[in-house]
């Protein structure tokens, strides 16, 4: 029993209250009071002072380990933590035994320590923690009189300066807040919480970890250089879990290009079947195979366990934090369904010294550690014999003489580094201040007796040397350590390291060697972790409302190109996207080619028509004085036969590359030819009819059916179509243009540009429309003419050509304008005018000259001098000829009339 315990003991107990002055104190005390359910006197002197280790020394830190695991409901501590727990408490030791023996290092000042275990629950470990502020709680003692009367004698509670620890942020935060009001700086060496990073609500805390927020930012670089933008989160329920989730969320908003999928919280007492709704919630979003998680060891294991079992072996892409690390238990039996996770861990290094003295610590010679006696049994599977203990039977009895790592096994705990870390910060801080404060003392002096907290504090921020692993130890304005971490892989094919293999590191920016990365399979490739994948060349991308790093990628269709990444823009009218729709390019320009088959058989025919057209012209040349020629009319003919002519040729220049002189020469000669051939029919079948109508009425001959008149007349008509040219000319004069409108279908890729002339389809009629009126005005006077005997006129051929010129351009109307929709509307527009205008060439020239060429070349013998007759007796002869088919039409219905014989 203490002489604390002895002094209350012996003396009564009135009243205890704050000295005069002393806030602080009577603060603390409230808070305890309604913290604890008891004041911290009653504490002092209960039978349930908390077990701790004592080392004596000129100034004394506190430690919190997790020597023991949480304990089962309704009891505080359970069993024994042999790495998390012993390991680091020895650490701390280790460290002490190693300042202590250091001449260089706080010379002849010795560090003692009061070290507590925290069994791994922030409310125990409150409790425990309330011994490092006893000592500075001030109590006014005046009415406190032992039974004699004397004063009682109170011994001076130790006095902690500075706290190593604690592991768990839990524990650390609700410690934290206790040690700040009494200005005890704190150090611990395993708690990442980002909240501890806030300055202004636990300022004397600091740790030599870097926080979660570094770890975070390194999990979000990597995620990042992997490519993936749609992941999902796992945390553990309670601070490491959640705010290492929501570090992770807040920096990968800040970074952007990164999309959280899900955020699912484990729960701490999760349910059965738990872990396969976990499984099935990610599985909601497939598309975001990686998963961050950042839970500890047991719900690691339960998740690839549901995985496993929901047979999704390799579909998950997990990104561990340093709670999984490079640990193989939470990976047992798991192996397949962990390949490829990427894990993190603060970089660390095992510490030789550690090895060698903690493999060298026996029952004997370690008996400052009153826990070490469990940790022997948990660690040889043997049992003690201790006094008022029942021993199992289950177990051998310890013989004392096992060793550890010999008898065995023995890994150095990842975090020993760290507790050595922090114990030499806080010798270094008050190495420093001592020699502000006492220079040339040797040992306390009055200005560090007590140890201001705050002073040394600010000592503690500004240390900086290397640590155990070489490593520089130092703290930012918040406390926290700079961020260094190895990032590890799990590999299969990998047999060192139990599988993981270190790939890169981080260092305030990542460094990862990509190469050295393997997955499923033995894969070199990453693999995907999108909401959407990038959209092909020339898709815009269409965003999912609220979920940025997701998007429906839609084709710029027809004559769009991708003007940037979200929009779609149309190309100018004379031009067309490129293949991969990124830019658009000009629409290539056509026209009607020479070799093109819709020019081949309008130039066959226009080539025939010609030359039968000149044979026609140079035999009547030729023969220009023979009666054949002579009764055809040889100046009409001649006028008739350039008619022709102009209209085979017009096929060529409807043909030939369009130029301002032949859009000049089309205008002029499509109508002319034409006309110039009707016209001249027109007038030969109006003479022809004058002559016979007028011959029923008198035997005078009618006017102007003289060659001479007959020419003036067909030129009075030519000159008609002449005029309208040239009025055409003026109002707009003929040139080229592009029609980008003609050819452009719904494929970009089969547009095409026209180069023509500027005639647009009703102009091109209009041109046609006087040779039309002409020909409808021939082929009137044609059927008015048909009683004309054949043996006398050319009436009957005129008729038979128009006839068949009308049904040629009845066909030519429907067929121009019902292609007007066609793809190739202009070949074949250009192609069925051509033929139509060759075709009605053809038939004038087949039907009036033909058989006379025939005549005069091959049966010359007919070709001779009639006898002549006159306008009576060409009259006479016709009115005979009528009078003739009517009397055989009136037999032909059964009637005989006799008629007197006038021609006596």
């Amino acid at each position: 029993m203490t002489s604390q315990h002895h002094a209350s003991s012996l003396c009564h107990h009135r009243r205890i209250s704050g000295a005069p002055g002393q806030h602080v104190g009577s603060l603390v005390h409230v808070m305890w009071i309604v913290m604890m359910g008891f004041t911290p006197e009653t504490w002092a002197s209960s039978e349930t002072q908390p077990h701790s280790i004592k080392i004596e020394g000129d100034i004394t830190l506190g430690g919190l380990f997790p020597v023991h695991s949480r304990g089962p409901a309704g009891v505080p501590c359970g069993e024994i933590k042999k790495e998390k727990g012993i390991h680091r408490m020895e650490a701390m030791l280790y460290a002490l035994d190693q300042i202590n023996s250091d001449p260089d290092l706080l010379p002849n000042i010795t560090l003692g320590a009061r070290i507590l275990d925290t069994c791994s629950r922030d409310t125990y470990a409150l409790e425990q923690s309330l011994t490092f502020v006893q000592a500075l709680i001030q109590k006014d003692n005046s009415d406190v009189r032992c039974s004699n009367g004397e004063p009682p004698i109170i011994p001076k509670p130790e006095r902690v300066v500075g706290v190593i620890g604690a592991s768990a942020s839990s524990v650390s935060i609700m410690v934290a807040n206790v040690l700040r009001l009494f200005a005890i700086p704190q150090i611990s060496y395993a708690s990442t919480a980002p909240e501890l990073s806030d300055n202004n609500r636990y300022d004397f805390f600091s740790r030599v970890v870097p926080p979660d927020s570094f770890q975070a930012q390194a999990m979000v670089d990597i995620v990042k250089a992997m490519g993936w933008n749609y992941v999902s989160t796992l945390a553990s329920e309670g601070n490491y879990g959640e705010s290492g989730v929501d570090a992770f969320i807040q920096i990968s908003r800040e970074a952007g290009g990164l999309c959280i999928a899900q955020t699912i919280k484990i729960p701490r007492e999760p349910r059965p079947g738990e872990f396969d709704k976990i499984i099935k919630r990610l599985m909601e979003t497939s598309n975001a195979r990686g998963v961050i998680i950042f839970a500890n060891e047991d719900d690691i294991k339960r998740v690839l366990e549901a995985a496993k079992k929901a047979n999704l072996t390799g579909h998950f892409l997990f990104v561990g934090s340093d709670s999984w690390g490079a640990k193989n238990s939470p990976i047992l039996n798991l192996e397949d369904v962990a390949e490829g996770a990427v894990t993190i861990l603060p970089k660390r290094a095992s510490i030789d010294g550690f090895d060698q003295y903690f493999t060298t610590r026996s029952l004997e010679n370690n008996r400052r550690n009153i826990w070490f006696a469990e940790f022997w049994e948990d660690d040889f599977k043997c049992k003690l014999t201790r006094p008022g203990i029942r021993g199992n039977s289950g177990l051998r009895k310890c013989t004392g003489e096992e060793r550890i790592s010999r008898d065995s096994a023995y890994e150095q705990e990842g975090k020993v580094q760290f507790v050595i870390d922090a114990v030499y910060a806080m010798a270094y801080a008050l190495h420093s201040m001592h020699i502000d404060l006492c220079p040339g003392s040797m040992g306390i002096c009055d200005k560090m007796d007590p140890v201001d907290g705050r002073m040394l504090l600010s000592y503690i921020r500004a240390v900086n040397f290397n640590g155990s692993a070489g490593t520089g130890v130092m703290f930012n304005e918040n406390g926290d350590a700079p961020g260094r971490y190895d990032i590890f892989q799990y590999q299969l094919s990998n047999t060192t390291n139990s599988g993981y293999k270190i790939i890169g590191q981080w260092t305030n920016h990542l460094r990862l060697n990509a190469e050295d990365m393997q997955w499923s399979g033995g894969d070199k490739l990453v693999p995907d972790s999108v909401c959407s994948f990038p959209c092909e060349s020339g898709e815009r991308k269409r965003m999912v409302k609220g979920v940025p790093c997701c998007w429906h990628c839609e084709l710029c269709d027809g004559y769009q190109y991708l003007l940037d990444e979200f929009n779609c823009d149309t190309c100018p009218f004379d031009m067309r996207p490129t293949p991969n729709r990124t830019s658009c390019r000009p629409t290539p320009i056509i026209k009607l080619e020479w070799s093109s088959p819709w020019a081949i058989i309008p130039v066959f025919l226009a080539v025939l028509g010609i030359l039968a057209t000149s044979g026609v012209i140079i035999t009547f040349i030729r023969f220009n004085d023979t009666p054949i020629v002579r009764a055809s009319g040889r100046e009409l003919s001649y006028v008739l036969l350039t008619g022709i002519f102009l209209i085979y040729l017009i096929t060529f220049l409807m043909i030939a590359e369009p130029s301002t002189v032949v859009c000049a020469f089309r205008r002029l000669f499509l109508g002319l030819g034409m006309s110039i051939s009707y016209s001249a029919m027109l007038t030969k079948t109006n003479r022809i009819y004058r002559i016979f109508e007028q011959g029923k009425k008198s035997v005078t001959p009618p006017k102007f059916i003289s060659p001479s008149s007959q020419l003036i007349i067909t030129f009075i008509l030519i000159s008609v179509q002449l005029l309208g040219v040239f009025i055409w000319f003026g109002v707009v004069p003929p040139h080229t243009t592009v029609d980008f409108d003609e050819l452009r279908p719904p494929n970009p890729e089969y547009a095409r540009g026209i180069l023509k002339c500027d005639m647009s389809d009703l102009s091109l009629i209009g041109c046609l429309s006087y040779s039309m009126v002409l020909m409808v005005t021939c082929t009137v006077y044609a059927i008015k003419s048909r009683g004309v005997p054949e043996t006398f006129n050319e009436a009957k051929p005129i008729g038979f050509t128009m006839y068949t010129t009308c049904i040629i351009w009845l066909a030519f109307v429907p067929i121009f304008f019902g292609t007007s929709q066609s793809t190739e509307k202009m070949f074949i527009q250009t192609t069925t005018l051509t033929v139509s205008m060759s075709l009605s060439a053809t038939v004038s020239l087949g039907m009036l000259y033909i058989p006379k060429v025939y005549v005069i070349i091959f049966h010359p013998e007919q070709n001779v001098q009639k006898r002549k007759r006159s306008f009576k007796a060409v009259v006479q002869a016709a009115t005979v000829s009528t009078h003739l088919s009517q009397k055989s039409s009136d037999k032909q219905n059964g009637e005989t009339k006799v008629e007197p014989d006038r021609s006596k």
